[in-house]
């Protein structure tokens, strides 16, 4: 698992390592049933607390991506990826509803904001 932290993202360092651990697991790259780092070794391989990977792990089980098992460690879950895309999708609709409206507020045309939005997708 290789998990990148930007100190001055102004995001929070437990979130970050929730969110690229989240997309990982979504994304297939951790499978279910294979063991996370330990909350020591992920936080000395990060130079960070343990007080902040234990809380990052503790956000992923609560959304049901990881489960513990005490002794152990965490494990990747097997999460309903139907639903975890559905709730993507629909985090990806309210940002670009917010995109379009600042669009709209810097007065720019439909066509300009689909030529804007193309040339970033691609």
């Amino acid at each position: 698992m290789n998990i990148a932290i930007q100190s001055k993202s102004g995001i929070p360092i437990y979130e970050q390592i929730t969110k690229q651990m989240r997309d990982a697991i979504t994304a297939g790259e951790l499978k279910a049933g294979e063991p996370l780092p330990s909350i020591r070794s992920l936080a000395a391989d990060l130079g960070i607390s343990v007080i902040t990977t234990k809380r990052a792990y503790e956000d992923l089980e609560k959304e049901g991506m990881v489960y513990s098992v005490p002794g152990k460690g965490f494990f990747v879950d097997n999460p309903d990826l139907g639903f975890l895309a559905e709730k993507q999708t629909l985090g990806l609709e309210e940002a670009l509803a917010k995109w379009v409206g600042d669009a709209r507020k810097a007065g720019l045309s439909k066509e300009e904001a689909l030529d804007m939005l193309e040339i970033l997708y691609d």
